[in-house]
This record gives C-alpha cells, structure tokens and sequence, in this order.
C-alpha cells in the first residue's frame, strides 16, 4: 500500500511543476521582453515526464518524475502595431511587434487535464488512507 502512496506522491509532484509551466505560459500572454530586458517575446514551457524507477511498486507499476522543462522554439506572432514602442523599426517586420506564440485554449485543456491528473493521485492516496484504516480496525 505504500507503493500506490510514493507512486502517487511523485505523480502529484510532476503534475505541480507542470501546472507552474503552464500557469508561467498563460502569465506571459503578451510578453515581449525577455528577463534581461531585451525585445524578445517569450518563450513558452513544456514539461517532459519519464518513469521513475526509483519508485516502483512490487508488481512492477512506476512513479513518474520530471525530465525536463523544455522551451519551446516556435516563431513569435507578429502583429502590426506601428505606434508600439517595441515595434521593429526596419526589416521585413517593420512596425510588427513579437508575441509569443501561446494559445490560450491549448493551455487552459492542459491546465484541465494537468488538474483532473492531479486529482484522480488525490483520490488513489485517500483510497490507500482508507485501506490503512480499515487494516488497522480489523487488526486492533
């Protein structure tokens, strides 16, 4: 029973970091400076999982953990907006200002599905809670 718990304890884990990437996507909309200051939009997070074999039940089911949080490298929307001070000023995307390229509706299914993850690893630790109970009436 204290495999389905660690399994569900990394699991809650990588679900938390996934939501922060998505949650830093969605706060970053329209970010069009990087964190130095420069004109550059952001660039959106993705968080790549792996199984965990350091947490592993008995009969072989594996936790899971971060990988990695990669940065996206897709090309900036470019929107005119000649009168904005972060517009180009020459080239080929003269008076266009870089957006990122985030799409709130891919963003917010992910939050959705990153949440209903979370909660079903919720539901499988009260489970075992429950089961640790009931051993422990059975047996006291």
């Amino acid at each position: 029973m204290f495999d389905a718990l660690n399994i569900s304890t990394s699991a809650l884990v990588a679900q938390r970091i996934r939501l922060d990437a998505i949650s830093s996507n969605i706060a970053n909309l329209s970010t069009t400076h990087n964190e130095e200051g420069k004109a550059a939009p952001y660039q959106p997070r993705f968080v790549v999982f792996k199984p965990d074999s350091d947490v592993q039940s008995p009969e072989g089911a594996l936790g899971v953990k971060v990988d990695s949080v990669e940065i996206s490298q897709q090309a900036p929307l470019w929107r005119y907006q000649p009168g904005n001070p972060d517009a180009q000023t020459d080239g080929p995307h003269k008076g266009y200002v870089a957006y990122p390229d985030i799409d709130m509706n891919t963003e917010f299914v992910d939050s959705l599905n990153a949440t209903r993850a979370y909660e079903a690893n919720v539901g499988v630790m009260e489970a075992s809670k429950s089961m640790f109970s009931q051993s422990l009436k059975i047996i006291g």
